[in-house]
């Protein structure tokens, strides 16, 4: 009997998953927030929500799902020994992280010209905070992946691909509350 735990289970390192989890429960404090405040507005949330482009928020729902799916082959193209299919995938991967961050992007500088800020309505202050909280998280998970496509030990894949799915879920759930929800 190996005495091993659930811990012992979890691809990749403790601390990573212990930084995933605390990332889940700012973003969901976050949303939380935003819709016990959308409860005092729902008029001007709505009103609010329909000035957002709804076309590439799905287009980024899809962008980061399929870079998910591209990342967690990575780790299995790794284990089974294909190191250059697995870069290659985590390098696409990181690929669909920048599209991502190219359309938030051009959402954001619409907005701007528009002139909608993040104090136009409150809904914009969580707009933008909830969002471009992501998109940082985003970036932060582009250079993630990048650098283990680089240095491409399993461990740091496992790491790298743990990261990407909070970022993932993250987005499954911010995109729906924020851009769907009436």
């Amino acid at each position: 009997m190996t005495g091993k735990t659930a811990l012992d289970e979890l691809p990749g390192e403790l601390l990573m998953w212990i930084l995933i989890i605390s990332e889940v429960l700012v973003f969901g404090a976050g949303l939380i927030v935003f819709l016990s405040v959308r409860i005092t507005d729902p008029t001007g949330f709505a009103e609010a929500q329909d000035m957002l482009d709804r076309t590439g928020a799905a287009i980024n729902t899809v962008v980061l799902i399929t870079s998910g799916f591209l990342a967690a082959m990575a780790c299995q193209l790794r284990r089974a020994g294909q190191r250059g299919r697995a870069r290659l995938a985590l390098i696409a991967a990181a690929v669909l992280g920048i599209v991502f961050l190219w359309i938030k992007g051009a959402e954001f500088a619409s907005k701007a010209a528009d002139g909608i800020v993040w104090d136009t309505h409150v809904f914009f202050n969580f707009y933008f905070m909830l969002t471009g909280f992501h998109a940082a998280h985003v970036a932060a998970g582009v250079v993630l992946l990048l650098l283990v496509a680089w240095r491409d030990h399993i461990d740091n894949i496992e790491d790298a691909t743990a990261f990407w799915h909070m970022v993932d879920l993250v987005w499954v759930l911010l995109f729906p509350v924020i851009y769907l929800l009436q």
